[in-house]
């Protein structure tokens, strides 16, 4: 089962992937946990999405520690493929409870107001190849799995 999870190749592609992705992600999940870059932090953002957002707590609580850990988890290429299930998961939720209602575009300047779903199909896509090729070089899924296969 670990050698399935951590199998990957010695490519650039998904280090640069995972790069990206963290970049773009972790901050988002310093907003919701910690209250970094203008965000409520961890009671804020818990108050907002049980409240606000009707998401149950439990769900609330994974959203905020995967937004944050799983970000970080992927960079280091720490059990990528399954961060990256679980976070295509959560964009999946992303555009049917909120986006899905703005349509497809961004549309901050036109008539249509609010954040489509382009966004989060980019995203999707980053981590379905991820899903595909594991976490590639310079991960710690590669250490695992050389360790456990005794490469």
């Amino acid at each position: 089962m670990i050698s399935r999870l951590t199998a990957t190749q010695p490519e650039l592609t998904p280090l640069i992937l995972r790069l990206v992705f963290a970049i773009v992600i972790w901050p988002h999940g310093a907003q919701l946990l910690v209250g970094c870059f203008g965000g409520y932090g961890f009671t804020g953002t818990m108050q907002y999405f049980t409240t606000q957002a009707g998401l149950p707590a439990v769900i609330a609580f994974l959203v905020i520690m995967l937004e944050f850990f799983g970000s970080l988890f992927i960079l280091l290429g720490f059990f990528t493929r399954f961060f990256a299930a679980a976070s295509i998961i959560l964009f999946l939720g992303m555009i049917v409870t909120v986006h899905q209602q703005n349509g497809f575009f961004m549309n901050w300047y036109g008539s249509a107001k609010g954040e489509g779903f382009e966004y989060h199909l980019l995203v999707i896509g980053i981590l379905l190849t991820l899903i595909i090729s594991g976490a590639g070089k310079a991960s710690v899924d590669a250490l695992i799995y050389n360790k456990t296969n005794n490469k």
